[in-house]
């Protein structure tokens, strides 16, 4: 998906929002989606790296009693950060007959939230607290908020979130969001914005600074667009540890 597609896609999803939620809030509630799009996938590929099936991904639930479950849980938590369980996974939202609904995204954030490994509660904790808090907007009802949600999830459903791309995917809709919407509804709206190529030097100050760091020994570091829970933190990037190739 080149960017002119992927700009598209995303002011398809924008114009689903039209009347129900002011402009300069779009980008909570689509780069929110896409985030957590980016999440779920990249755990399910990170399993099927060390030979799991797809269906065996059923097994993911969140049960501390049970040993292999458990020890898979904290494997997730070690190696990625967090944990999904299957039924919260965005890819089990789009089967046919799905019966997704709004309450189940809650639900989902709120296990995510919860199951955050301890090592990366800096990195996630609190970040889908926007879109969280925001879901009643989607609707006067959990039916309506429940269609919107589907909507938006077919349409963003192809953008790509798997690094395949020979661009920052999260970063450029980000930098789209914000100037296009956000930015038009006034200097409140954008005040908070870091031009790309700062929170970019900001990202390389700090992983200079952290680069001795024994917790993060062996790893890379990547700047990752993502939604705060509140407009005093930037949103433009966090330095996500990464095991190294």
């Amino acid at each position: 998906m080149n960017k002119q597609q992927l700009v598209n896609r995303v002011w398809a999803s924008a114009n689903k929002m039209r009347s129900r939620i002011d402009a300069n809030e779009y980008k909570d509630y689509i780069l929110g989606l896409i985030f957590y799009k980016f999440l779920s996938d990249n755990e399910v590929n990170k399993l099927r790296t060390i030979g799991w099936k797809d269906e065996e991904m059923k097994t993911l639930v969140e049960d501390h009693e049970d040993k292999d479950t458990a020890m898979m849980i904290n494997y997730c938590q070690e190696n990625i950060g967090y944990f999904i369980e299957y039924k919260y996974l965005f890819s089990i939202w789009l089967l046919p007959g799905s019966d997704f609904s709004v309450a189940d995204l809650s639900a989902a954030l709120n296990s995510f939230d919860r199951l955050i490994g301890p090592n990366y509660k800096h990195v996630y904790a609190g970040i889908f607290k926007t879109l969280q808090t925001g879901l009643s907007k989607l609707g006067e009802n959990p039916a309506s908020q429940t269609r919107a949600l589907k909507d938006l999830i077919k349409l963003i459903k192809d953008i790509p979130t798997d690094g395949s791309q020979n661009y920052d995917v999260l970063g450029y809709i980000y930098e789209y969001l914000i100037s296009n919407f956000a930015a038009n509804a006034g200097k409140k709206a954008g005040e908070f914005y870091t031009p790309h190529e700062v929170a970019v030097l900001m990202s390389e100050i700090v992983a200079e600074h952290h680069k001795k760091n024994s917790r993060l020994k062996s790893t890379t570091r990547r700047a990752v667009p993502v939604p705060c829970s509140s407009p005093s933190v930037n949103q433009s990037a966090v330095i996500l540890p990464t095991k190294a190739a």
